[in-house]
């Protein structure tokens, strides 16, 4: 697969449900879930569905008259590139400019900050264990 790209909101709102639920996934499955919800016409899953195989997310096995998909990418992989990538847009690949911009609007709660703060302990205990 070439590089990973962000994907749009219906193709990643199809993924999630991809990774919801145990493979394979079929183009009905999708429709019954998702686009009778979105109002979508089976044409536009079937173009959403073949668009993410074509980007290397989904593959494909047909069946008779249907299509079975598969992930090819995890949903924790994709995140990590989401998160990877919008870090480094918004906050300079720094956690830190990104928790002091959550912060400066009050929208941590106490327990978030403890959270972060146990967090911030355990991962200076695996630095220096080597993990």
């Amino acid at each position: 697969m070439e590089m990973m790209k962000k994907l749009p909101d219906a193709e990643f709102d199809i993924m999630q449900l991809v990774w919801a639920n145990e493979p394979p996934i079929t183009t009905s499955e999708i429709m019954k879930k998702l686009g009778n919800e979105r109002e979508w016409k089976i044409q536009t899953v079937v173009s959403l569905m073949l668009r993410l195989s074509e980007r290397g997310f989904l593959r494909s096995e047909k069946h008779g008259k249907e299509r079975t998909y598969f992930p090819t990418i995890t949903k924790e992989d994709y995140l990590k590139f989401e998160t990877g990538s919008f870090l480094g847009r918004f906050h300079n690949n720094s956690f830190l400019n990104l928790v002091t911009t959550v912060y400066s609007d009050k929208s941590l709660s106490d327990d978030d900050i403890e959270g972060l703060l146990k967090l911030t302990n355990e991962l200076k205990e695996r630095k220096r264990e080597g993990r």
